[in-house]
Order: structure tokens, then sequence, then C-alpha cells
């Protein structure tokens, strides 16, 4: 089959809905960790697209790649443990199958776990589709001994069997060379709706395939993963060495991405200073201060983003491979679930400290829609690095060495409250409709390249989504600290001023005046802005700001200022994420809306109880 004779196919309904003309179509099917996106991956090349397909809610992988002479569509549908089930997940993939045309299901399953995965191969033949069977994770199936006759199995299924290593890449290439063979044979097609019915002779149907392509010895040796367990599944030590975990993964990422931030930011200030302001020397002012202020620090403002985003994922991506999170979710999950939440929810509100835009995108890993609105409207609340930087600050120069640890440390402690308490909120809103259901993987050695490249997909499908969105939020931010043109940037004349002006009845119940208020716009960019914000409204520099912050303000207004700060509206770039995450306007407005109000009662409540109490 020629490149070109994909054109002469008919038409197909695309992931926007449109009738098109498609190549020919690989759909992935397997069940939870049995290396699916592994071979995803290695497959495509991680040049995979996110699209919303016709009658489905979530959205999927897919990607165009040569296979042989052909391009094809790989799409990745989510893991499954059975057709017939009534999870997110299932419905998802029944959905697809029945009403999107493919050439071929490659169906992934475990060499190590084939008594209860055989099930899904048998489930897809009877759909009437042309499949191709993957036993991955062959090599880890030898060293226990199971020995796997993949030729008793093609016989028995009457379909293509190859035995493969999606990790380390063993037998991809048998496993391409069988995809490519099948799509040569086959025509798009869709499932047969009347075979998605339960089989009642299943069952049978597996025990006959064990018994004639499967040999598993007796007593399976016990691994490292057994030894390991007893210390991460732990009763008492579980947890203490879950945290220690955790960081460990926050004081890596930001102990390596904080120099590598601060070098970008270097950088791009040295190209601004040495190149750009020269350039535009001659240009007029407006148009200078709009390009480099607006446009160019809006750029900035993404990139400064990357090397913390990148190295989550990459630490993250260790974890997850490794088979730890799956660990640390079941240990919080009986706490979490009190809440509407469950344990993969903790762990993301975790990572939330490090930066809540990781964070955020690290929900996909819930199908359950409400369960994952909810764990994102929480995930705003953890006290990222941003705030640090501002909290650091503001008790060094307001509170005594003494008072200012205990200070901080009470704002990490409310940050849980408020994320706590959000949950308890809503939890009757966004209902979690799917129980979690976690399957242990054996431990693993993660690999740099498959994990670095699935990184890199993450960061990518960030910046296609949130770049433009981040830039016109620094730009308007710009209009308002500098309109009318000419003014003092953020002075009372420009649209800045006069709005800190018409909010300072808002702001003064909670104790700082109308010049704190205006950085908290810029605050909404990007938390860490707010100190340069404040220096450039109070005329100093950053070096002489703590004297002018502990001059104007005493140690219950500055209190009420950072606790206004740890809880009002998350930053530009935490927004775009939420609704690109969420795919809803409501939702990104309460996710927006909710945290103001709750930040502004908190402030009030504090600021007038301590007044009340100093002045008794």
């Amino acid at each position: 089959m020629s490149a070109g004779s994909a054109a002469d196919r008919r038409g197909t309904v695309d992931p926007q809905g449109a009738t098109a003309q498609t190549p020919p179509r690989i759909a992935i099917v397997g069940m939870p960790n049995t290396g699916k996106s592994t071979f995803f991956n290695r497959l495509t090349g991680a040049r995979a697209r996110i699209g919303n397909w016709p009658g489905i809610t979530v959205e999927l992988l897919s990607a165009r790649v040569t296979l042989g002479t052909e391009v094809v569509e790989v799409v990745d549908l989510p893991g499954v443990y059975d057709l017939h089930g009534y999870s997110e997940d299932e419905r998802v993939v029944r959905h697809f199958l029945e009403h999107n045309e493919v050439n071929v299901v490659a169906v992934l399953v475990s060499a190590t776990q084939l008594d209860r995965q055989l099930v899904l191969p048998l489930q897809m033949k009877d759909l009437g589709l042309p499949l191709v069977l993957l036993v991955n994770m062959h090599d880890e199936a030898q060293k226990l001994g199971i020995q796997v006759d993949v030729g008793a199995l093609a016989h028995e299924l009457g379909i293509p069997v190859v035995a493969m290593s999606a990790k380390y890449g063993l037998g991809f290439a048998n496993a391409s060379r069988a995809l490519e063979q099948a799509l040569r044979s086959s025509e798009l097609c869709r499932a047969k709706a009347e075979a998605l019915a339960a089989d009642d002779s299943l069952e049978a149907r597996l025990d006959t395939l064990m018994e004639r392509a499967v040999h598993v010895p007796v007593q399976l040796p016990q691994g490292l993963t057994a030894r390991l367990d007893k210390v991460f599944l732990h009763p008492w030590l579980g947890l203490p060495v879950f945290f220690a975990i955790l960081w460990l993964v926050f004081e890596a990422v930001y102990t390596l991405g904080t120099p590598l931030q601060d070098g970008v930011a270097w950088l791009l200030e040295h190209v601004k200073t040495v190149a750009l302001l020269p350039a535009m020397a001659g240009a007029p002012e407006v148009l200078r201060s709009f390009l480099l202020e607006g446009l160019y620090d809006g750029v900035g403002t993404v990139a400064s983003f990357l090397p913390i985003l990148l190295l989550f994922f990459l630490f993250m991506g260790f974890v997850e491979d490794s088979g730890y999170l799956a660990r640390a979710a079941f240990l919080m999950d009986a706490f979490m679930a009190r809440i509407g939440l469950d344990g993969r929810s903790f762990v993301m509100q975790l990572m939330g400290f490090g930066c809540n835009v990781p964070a955020l995108m690290g929900t996909r890993v819930m199908r359950s829609r409400g369960l994952r609105l909810l764990t994102m409207l929480t995930i705003p609340f953890s006290l990222c690095s941003a705030r640090l930087q501002v909290f650091v600050f503001l008790t060094t120069a307001v509170f005594t060495p003494a008072v200012a640890p205990l200070a901080l440390f009470s704002l990490y402690l409310l940050s849980f409250a408020a994320a706590f308490l959000t949950a308890l909120l809503y939890r009757r809103r966004l209902v979690n409709d799917e129980p979690l259901l976690l399957e242990l993987p054996p431990f693993r050695a993660p690999t740099l390249g498959q994990t670095a490249q699935r990184a890199w997909q993450e960061v990518s499908h960030f910046l296609r989504g949130a770049t433009i969105f981040i830039v016109l939020g620094v730009v308007l931010v710009w209009f308002l600290t500098h309109y009318p043109f000419g003014s003092v940037p953020a002075g009372p004349e420009t649209l800045a001023g006069r709005l800190a002006e018409w909010t300072q009845p808002v702001f003064a119940p909670l104790g700082f005046d109308s010049l704190l208020s205006v950085s908290l716009i810029f605050g909404f960019v990007a938390k860490e802005i707010v100190l340069g914000a404040m220096a450039v409204i109070y005329g100093v520099g950053e070096n002489g700001l703590a004297g002018v912050v502990a001059s104007r303000l005493d140690a219950i207004q500055a209190y009420s200022f950072m606790l206004f700060v740890l809880l009002y509206t998350p930053c530009l770039s935490a927004v775009a994420t939420l609704r690109q995450e969420s795919r809803s306007w409501g939702f990104t407005a309460l996710a927006v809306a909710w945290p103001l109000l709750l930040a502004w009662l908190a402030s009030f409540l504090f600021y007038q109880l301590a007044r009340a109490l100093t002045a008794a």
C-alpha cells in the first residue's frame, strides 16, 4: 500500500467532528500499567496531539506517523480492564470503537499477568475488528519463569501475536512489521455493537488459552517489589517514607530548576538590555514599552516556567514509571475520600507546593471528571514557590527572627485548610462517580529516554495551549498600568491607579492601602511579580523595599496581606491551565472567583479580630 493510497479511502469523522479523508488508523488498547503509553511514544516519537472526538468527553492522544511506506494515524485509548464495565474509560473505548472507523487495533497485554489480561483480547476479537496482540514486558515474564508460547497464542486466537518490551525496544521492529502487514489486508471498519454485550463463555475461553499457551510456575519468586513493599506500604513507615520521597522530588526540582530559571531570566534580560533596547532606542516610548514590557516580558513569563515544568515532569515520570506513584495514592486514599477526593488528589496537592501549573496538568491521570475538577479547584491553594518568595521577604522585613518562621509555617497549614474546606464545600457539586481502582505494578527501573520524551511532550502541550493566553494577560496589565500614556507607571492617574482607588473600600477592611492593592494586579500574572510591583509603586529599588514595607505595615497588616496573597486568584499561568484542562469557562470562572472570595473573607476575619484583640 502506498502513502498516496490513503487519500483514496472513504471519508470518516476526524477529531473535530468534520467529515474528511483520513489515513489508515491504528487504535491502541490495553489494561492500565501494560506499557501502552510507552509503546505509543516509541511508535510515534511522542509527536502527539490531543483531540476531541465526537461524543467523547475526554481528550485522546493521537499522532500521524509513517509506518512502512504509508502515513497512518495512531490513537492511544484509555486503559481499561473490561469492555463490559461501566467506568468512564470503558465507555470511552466502547464509544470510540463503535463510532470511529479503524483499520487495526493493537491490543497490549502484560506477559506477567496473562491470566487476567487475556480477557481483553478475547473481548476485542468478538468485535470483528482486525487485531494484533502485543505481549509486552516479555523480559520481565522470563525473569519470573513465566513461559509464553507466542505461536500457540496466535493459533488459538487466530491473530498475529508479537512478544516485545516497549520500554527497552526489544521486539519493537517485529511489532511494527506486524502492524504494517495487518494494515495491508484491512479496511476501515467499526466494532459490532451487538458484540459489546457480555459473554458468559469468556472464563472458559481464558482457561483454554492459559492451558495451551502459557506456563506459570507454581510459586513466583519473591522479587524486589515484595521486599520494597514491606517498607513502602508499612502501616507506620509508609507515610513518613512517602513524605520523604516527595520532599526529595521537590528539592531536586527546585534545587536544579531555580538556577536554570534564573539563567533563563538573566538571558532574556541580557538580550533585552544588549540587543532590543538599543535597537528600539529611536522608537516612540509607548511603542517601545508595549513591545518590550508587554509582549517580550509576556513571552519571558512563559519561558521562565520551562525549566521547572520540564524537571517536574521528568522527576515525576521517574516516580510514576518506577511504580511508586500508585502506592502513594493508595496510602492517602482513605483520608482523602472523606472530603470527596482520592489518593491521587493528595499527591497533586503536594506537587502544587512546587508549582501549581504542572500539578494541575497532572490531574490527567483521573478519568472521573467530577474528581478531576474538584482536585483542580483545590490545587491553587498550595503554597507555590512564587508565593514563598513573597512570604519570605515580608516575614523577614516585618517580623522578628523568632516569629518569622512561625508565621511562614502557619501559612503552609492554612493552605491545606483552604484546600480541604474547598473540597468539603464542593464535593456534592463535583462528585467523584468512579471509585479508585488501583493496581500496584511491580517496581521497575525507569528509562531516561522514554521519561524525557514524555516530559517534553507534556511541556509542549502546555506551551501550545497557554502561551497566547498568558501573553494577552501581560499586555492587559501593561495597558492598565500605563494608560493614559506618559503617566507614571501604576500612578494614580492610570487605569490601574483609578481601579485601586475604586476598590479601596473593598481592601480597606483588610488592612492594606490602595498602593498594595495595585501590586495584586501584577500578582494575577505571576505571584513573584508582586515584589517588583511594590518596588515600582513605592518608588524604590528592591534593595530598599524592606525598609519601606517595615515602615508602612505592622505585623497584623503584613500577615493579612500575605493571607490574601496565599488564597486569592491563581496566577495567569494557572488560570490558563485550568481553562485548558477543564475545557469549561464556567469552571474557570469559579476557580478564579471562589479563591478571591475566600481570600477576602479570611483576611477580613483575621485583620478585624486581630485589631479587636490588640485594642482590648
